[in-house]
Protein backbone atom coordinates (compact mmCIF):
# COMPACT_ATOMS: atom_id res chain seq x y z
CA UNK A 1 0.00 0.00 0.00
CA UNK A 2 1.28 3.48 -0.95
CA UNK A 3 4.53 1.97 -2.18
CA UNK A 4 5.19 4.89 -4.54
CA UNK A 5 4.72 7.68 -2.03
CA UNK A 6 7.58 9.79 -0.76
CA UNK A 7 8.23 11.45 2.60
CA UNK A 8 6.85 14.76 1.20
CA UNK A 9 3.34 13.24 0.82
CA UNK A 10 3.52 10.47 3.43
CA UNK A 11 1.32 11.38 6.37
CA UNK A 12 0.98 8.09 8.26
CA UNK A 13 2.43 4.62 8.79
CA UNK A 14 0.48 1.36 8.96
CA UNK A 15 1.43 -1.00 11.79
CA UNK A 16 1.23 -4.47 10.27
CA UNK A 17 1.91 -6.68 13.31
CA UNK A 18 -1.52 -6.37 14.96
CA UNK A 19 -3.62 -9.54 14.87
CA UNK A 20 -7.36 -9.63 14.29
CA UNK A 21 -8.53 -10.80 17.73
CA UNK A 22 -12.21 -9.77 17.53
CA UNK A 23 -13.87 -9.29 20.93
CA UNK A 24 -10.71 -10.52 22.69
CA UNK A 25 -9.38 -7.00 22.21
CA UNK A 26 -11.30 -5.87 25.31
CA UNK A 27 -9.53 -8.51 27.42
CA UNK A 28 -6.17 -7.45 25.99
CA UNK A 29 -7.08 -3.82 26.69
CA UNK A 30 -7.92 -4.53 30.34
CA UNK A 31 -4.79 -6.63 30.88
CA UNK A 32 -2.58 -3.96 29.26
CA UNK A 33 -4.26 -1.15 31.21
CA UNK A 34 -3.85 -3.11 34.46
CA UNK A 35 -0.12 -3.64 33.77
CA UNK A 36 0.32 0.08 32.96
CA UNK A 37 -1.45 1.11 36.19
CA UNK A 38 0.78 -1.24 38.23
CA UNK A 39 3.90 0.20 36.55
CA UNK A 40 2.79 3.78 37.28
CA UNK A 41 1.84 3.04 40.89
CA UNK A 42 4.96 0.99 41.72
CA UNK A 43 7.50 3.37 40.18
CA UNK A 44 5.75 6.55 41.34
CA UNK A 45 5.46 5.22 44.91
CA UNK A 46 9.18 4.49 45.12
CA UNK A 47 10.08 7.88 43.60
CA UNK A 48 7.90 9.62 46.22
CA UNK A 49 9.35 7.49 49.06
CA UNK A 50 12.94 8.29 48.02
CA UNK A 51 12.27 12.01 47.48
CA UNK A 52 10.29 12.54 50.70
CA UNK A 53 12.61 10.59 53.03
CA UNK A 54 15.91 12.35 53.81
CA UNK A 55 17.54 9.12 54.99
CA UNK A 56 17.25 7.85 51.40
CA UNK A 57 19.03 10.86 49.90
CA UNK A 58 22.12 8.75 49.27
CA UNK A 59 23.81 8.12 45.89
CA UNK A 60 22.46 4.59 45.45
CA UNK A 61 18.84 5.65 46.04
CA UNK A 62 19.15 8.79 43.90
CA UNK A 63 20.38 6.64 41.00
CA UNK A 64 17.41 4.35 41.65
CA UNK A 65 15.11 7.38 41.54
CA UNK A 66 16.53 8.24 38.11
CA UNK A 67 15.94 4.62 37.03
CA UNK A 68 12.30 4.69 38.19
CA UNK A 69 11.69 8.02 36.41
CA UNK A 70 13.03 6.43 33.24
CA UNK A 71 10.64 3.47 33.64
CA UNK A 72 7.72 5.91 33.73
CA UNK A 73 9.13 7.78 30.74
CA UNK A 74 9.52 4.65 28.60
CA UNK A 75 6.17 3.16 29.63
CA UNK A 76 4.35 6.39 28.79
CA UNK A 77 5.96 6.32 25.36
CA UNK A 78 4.30 2.96 24.66
CA UNK A 79 1.26 2.10 26.77
CA UNK A 80 -1.24 4.93 25.98
CA UNK A 81 -0.49 4.41 22.28
CA UNK A 82 -0.78 0.61 22.63
CA UNK A 83 -4.14 0.89 24.42
CA UNK A 84 -5.57 3.02 21.61
CA UNK A 85 -4.26 0.61 18.97
CA UNK A 86 -5.79 -2.42 20.73
CA UNK A 87 -9.27 -0.86 20.52
CA UNK A 88 -8.81 0.50 17.01
CA UNK A 89 -9.79 -1.29 13.80
CA UNK A 90 -7.28 0.68 11.71
CA UNK A 91 -3.71 0.51 13.03
CA UNK A 92 -2.12 3.69 11.74
CA UNK A 93 0.16 6.31 13.26
CA UNK A 94 1.03 9.77 11.98
CA UNK A 95 4.59 10.33 10.76
CA UNK A 96 5.47 13.03 13.38
CA UNK A 97 4.11 10.90 16.24
CA UNK A 98 5.96 7.86 14.90
CA UNK A 99 9.29 9.68 15.04
CA UNK A 100 8.42 11.05 18.50
CA UNK A 101 7.70 7.52 19.73
CA UNK A 102 10.95 6.25 18.22
CA UNK A 103 12.86 9.00 20.04
CA UNK A 104 11.10 8.25 23.34
CA UNK A 105 11.55 4.46 23.27
CA UNK A 106 15.15 4.49 22.05
CA UNK A 107 16.26 7.15 24.53
CA UNK A 108 14.51 5.12 27.25
CA UNK A 109 16.68 2.12 26.36
CA UNK A 110 19.84 4.19 26.30
CA UNK A 111 19.10 5.92 29.62
CA UNK A 112 18.29 2.53 31.18
CA UNK A 113 21.62 0.98 30.19
CA UNK A 114 23.65 4.09 31.09
CA UNK A 115 21.89 4.33 34.45
CA UNK A 116 22.72 0.68 35.18
CA UNK A 117 26.36 1.42 34.25
CA UNK A 118 26.51 4.35 36.69
CA UNK A 119 24.91 2.21 39.40
CA UNK A 120 27.50 -0.52 38.87
CA UNK A 121 30.25 2.10 39.32
CA UNK A 122 28.54 3.29 42.51
CA UNK A 123 28.46 -0.29 43.86
CA UNK A 124 32.14 -0.69 42.96
CA UNK A 125 33.06 2.36 45.07
CA UNK A 126 30.82 1.26 47.97
CA UNK A 127 32.29 -2.26 48.12
CA UNK A 128 35.91 -1.64 47.14
CA UNK A 129 36.39 1.73 48.89
CA UNK A 130 33.88 1.77 51.79
CA UNK A 131 35.88 4.24 53.92
CA UNK A 132 36.39 6.67 51.04
CA UNK A 133 32.94 6.23 49.50
CA UNK A 134 31.45 9.51 50.79
CA UNK A 135 34.39 11.56 49.53
CA UNK A 136 34.50 9.80 46.13
CA UNK A 137 30.73 9.82 45.50
CA UNK A 138 29.66 13.31 46.57
CA UNK A 139 26.20 14.80 46.00
CA UNK A 140 27.59 17.05 43.24
CA UNK A 141 29.10 14.03 41.48
CA UNK A 142 25.78 12.17 41.72
CA UNK A 143 23.93 15.12 40.16
CA UNK A 144 26.49 15.40 37.35
CA UNK A 145 26.34 11.66 36.59
CA UNK A 146 22.52 11.67 36.41
CA UNK A 147 22.48 14.73 34.11
CA UNK A 148 25.18 13.19 31.88
CA UNK A 149 23.21 9.90 31.61
CA UNK A 150 20.11 11.70 30.34
CA UNK A 151 21.86 14.30 28.15
CA UNK A 152 24.18 11.71 26.59
CA UNK A 153 21.20 9.56 25.57
CA UNK A 154 19.08 12.44 24.28
CA UNK A 155 21.83 14.13 22.24
CA UNK A 156 23.05 10.82 20.80
CA UNK A 157 19.64 9.89 19.47
CA UNK A 158 18.76 13.42 18.32
CA UNK A 159 21.54 12.98 15.75
CA UNK A 160 20.06 9.64 14.64
CA UNK A 161 16.59 11.15 14.36
CA UNK A 162 17.81 14.20 12.40
CA UNK A 163 19.45 11.87 9.85
CA UNK A 164 16.40 9.61 9.54
CA UNK A 165 13.71 12.28 9.40
CA UNK A 166 15.13 13.64 6.10
CA UNK A 167 14.96 10.30 4.27
CA UNK A 168 12.50 10.06 1.36
CA UNK A 169 10.25 7.09 2.08
CA UNK A 170 8.75 4.77 -0.56
CA UNK A 171 6.47 2.81 1.74
CA UNK A 172 4.43 3.19 4.88
CA UNK A 173 3.98 -0.33 6.28
CA UNK A 174 5.90 -1.12 9.48
CA UNK A 175 5.68 -4.76 10.55
CA UNK A 176 5.60 -3.99 14.27
CA UNK A 177 3.29 -3.06 17.15
CA UNK A 178 4.99 0.31 17.52
CA UNK A 179 7.38 2.49 15.55
CA UNK A 180 10.93 1.18 15.18
CA UNK A 181 13.84 3.18 13.88
CA UNK A 182 15.43 0.43 11.77
CA UNK A 183 12.12 -0.51 10.13
CA UNK A 184 11.48 3.12 9.11
CA UNK A 185 14.98 3.41 7.61
CA UNK A 186 14.31 0.24 5.58
CA UNK A 187 11.43 2.08 3.85
CA UNK A 188 13.78 4.74 2.44
CA UNK A 189 14.08 5.21 -1.34
CA UNK A 190 17.50 6.88 -1.19
CA UNK A 191 20.93 5.69 -0.13
CA UNK A 192 21.03 5.01 3.63
CA UNK A 193 24.78 4.44 3.94
CA UNK A 194 25.28 7.42 6.29
CA UNK A 195 22.32 6.31 8.43
CA UNK A 196 23.61 2.74 8.62
CA UNK A 197 27.14 3.86 9.54
CA UNK A 198 25.88 6.17 12.27
CA UNK A 199 23.44 3.42 13.34
CA UNK A 200 26.36 1.07 13.97
CA UNK A 201 28.22 3.89 15.71
CA UNK A 202 25.09 4.49 17.79
CA UNK A 203 25.03 0.81 18.83
CA UNK A 204 28.61 1.21 20.07
CA UNK A 205 27.69 4.37 21.99
CA UNK A 206 24.55 2.77 23.44
CA UNK A 207 25.92 -0.67 24.36
CA UNK A 208 29.73 -0.77 24.36
CA UNK A 209 30.34 2.55 26.18
CA UNK A 210 28.07 1.68 29.18
CA UNK A 211 29.29 -1.94 29.11
CA UNK A 212 32.91 -0.91 29.81
CA UNK A 213 32.28 0.56 33.31
CA UNK A 214 29.94 -2.37 34.08
CA UNK A 215 32.62 -4.96 33.26
CA UNK A 216 35.30 -2.94 35.05
CA UNK A 217 33.15 -2.50 38.18
CA UNK A 218 32.11 -6.13 38.50
CA UNK A 219 35.63 -7.40 37.80
CA UNK A 220 36.86 -5.32 40.74
CA UNK A 221 33.89 -6.34 42.92
CA UNK A 222 34.48 -10.05 42.24
CA UNK A 223 38.18 -9.62 43.00
CA UNK A 224 37.38 -8.04 46.38
CA UNK A 225 34.76 -10.73 47.13
CA UNK A 226 37.15 -13.61 46.49
CA UNK A 227 39.90 -12.04 48.59
CA UNK A 228 37.72 -10.41 51.25
CA UNK A 229 35.88 -11.55 54.35
CA UNK A 230 32.53 -13.30 54.57
CA UNK A 231 30.92 -10.03 55.63
CA UNK A 232 32.25 -8.30 52.48
CA UNK A 233 30.85 -11.07 50.28
CA UNK A 234 27.45 -10.86 51.99
CA UNK A 235 27.36 -7.09 51.49
CA UNK A 236 28.28 -7.47 47.82
CA UNK A 237 25.60 -10.11 47.24
CA UNK A 238 22.85 -8.12 49.01
CA UNK A 239 23.59 -4.85 47.18
CA UNK A 240 24.49 -6.25 43.75
CA UNK A 241 21.83 -8.97 43.31
CA UNK A 242 18.93 -6.69 42.21
CA UNK A 243 21.28 -4.71 39.98
CA UNK A 244 22.63 -7.88 38.33
CA UNK A 245 19.12 -9.29 37.77
CA UNK A 246 18.00 -6.01 36.20
CA UNK A 247 21.16 -5.81 34.10
CA UNK A 248 20.96 -9.39 32.80
CA UNK A 249 17.26 -9.03 32.02
CA UNK A 250 17.84 -5.81 30.08
CA UNK A 251 20.87 -7.25 28.26
CA UNK A 252 18.79 -10.22 27.08
CA UNK A 253 16.13 -7.85 25.77
CA UNK A 254 18.69 -5.67 23.95
CA UNK A 255 20.17 -8.72 22.23
CA UNK A 256 16.73 -9.87 21.08
CA UNK A 257 15.85 -6.37 19.83
CA UNK A 258 19.03 -6.26 17.73
CA UNK A 259 18.38 -9.74 16.27
CA UNK A 260 14.74 -8.96 15.55
CA UNK A 261 15.58 -5.70 13.77
CA UNK A 262 18.39 -7.03 11.61
CA UNK A 263 17.50 -10.67 10.89
CA UNK A 264 14.52 -12.45 9.38
CA UNK A 265 12.26 -13.60 12.23
CA UNK A 266 9.39 -14.98 10.12
CA UNK A 267 10.15 -18.49 11.39
CA UNK A 268 9.24 -17.39 14.93
CA UNK A 269 5.46 -17.63 15.74
CA UNK A 270 3.78 -14.20 15.48
CA UNK A 271 2.41 -14.33 19.05
CA UNK A 272 5.90 -15.03 20.44
CA UNK A 273 7.36 -12.19 18.36
CA UNK A 274 4.72 -9.82 19.73
CA UNK A 275 5.40 -10.84 23.35
CA UNK A 276 9.18 -10.52 22.96
CA UNK A 277 8.91 -7.19 21.13
CA UNK A 278 7.07 -5.74 24.16
CA UNK A 279 9.17 -7.54 26.77
CA UNK A 280 11.68 -4.81 27.56
CA UNK A 281 8.94 -2.15 27.74
CA UNK A 282 6.79 -4.21 30.13
CA UNK A 283 8.98 -6.52 32.25
CA UNK A 284 11.78 -4.06 33.02
CA UNK A 285 9.47 -1.32 34.42
CA UNK A 286 7.67 -4.00 36.46
CA UNK A 287 10.79 -5.87 37.57
CA UNK A 288 12.89 -2.95 38.82
CA UNK A 289 10.55 -1.53 41.50
CA UNK A 290 9.75 -5.05 42.74
CA UNK A 291 13.41 -6.14 42.82
CA UNK A 292 14.79 -3.00 44.47
CA UNK A 293 11.75 -2.44 46.69
CA UNK A 294 11.92 -5.99 48.08
CA UNK A 295 15.72 -6.37 48.22
CA UNK A 296 16.79 -2.97 49.58
CA UNK A 297 15.96 -3.12 53.30
CA UNK A 298 16.02 0.66 53.70
CA UNK A 299 13.38 1.16 50.98
CA UNK A 300 11.35 -1.79 52.26
CA UNK A 301 11.33 -0.50 55.84
CA UNK A 302 10.50 3.05 54.75
CA UNK A 303 7.57 1.79 52.65
CA UNK A 304 6.29 -0.23 55.63
CA UNK A 305 6.60 2.82 57.88
CA UNK A 306 4.72 5.05 55.43
CA UNK A 307 2.00 2.42 54.93
CA UNK A 308 1.55 1.88 58.67
CA UNK A 309 1.43 5.65 59.24
CA UNK A 310 -1.30 6.09 56.60
CA UNK A 311 -3.34 3.20 58.04
CA UNK A 312 -3.02 4.71 61.54
CA UNK A 313 -4.11 8.14 60.30
CA UNK A 314 -7.08 6.57 58.48
CA UNK A 315 -8.35 4.85 61.63
CA UNK A 316 -7.80 8.02 63.68
CA UNK A 317 -9.95 9.98 61.26
CA UNK A 318 -12.65 7.31 61.38
CA UNK A 319 -12.72 7.43 65.17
Amino acid sequence: MMRNSTSSTLSFFILGAYLNVGNMRYWYFMITAFVYIIIIMANTSLIVVICMNRSLHEPMYLFLCSLFVNELYGSTGLFPFLLLQILSDIHTVSVPFCFLQIFCLYTYGSVEFCNLAVMSYDRYLAICYPLQYNTRMTSNKVAVLIVVVWLYSFVKFLVTLSLNIRLPLCGNIINSLHCRNYLVVKLACSDTKVNNIYGLFGVVLTIVVPLLPILFSYTKILKVCFSGSKQTRQKAVSTCTPHLVSLLNFSFVCCFEMFQSRFDMTGVPSVLRIILSLYFLIIQPLLNPIMYGMQMSKIRNTCKHVLCYKILCFYKDRL
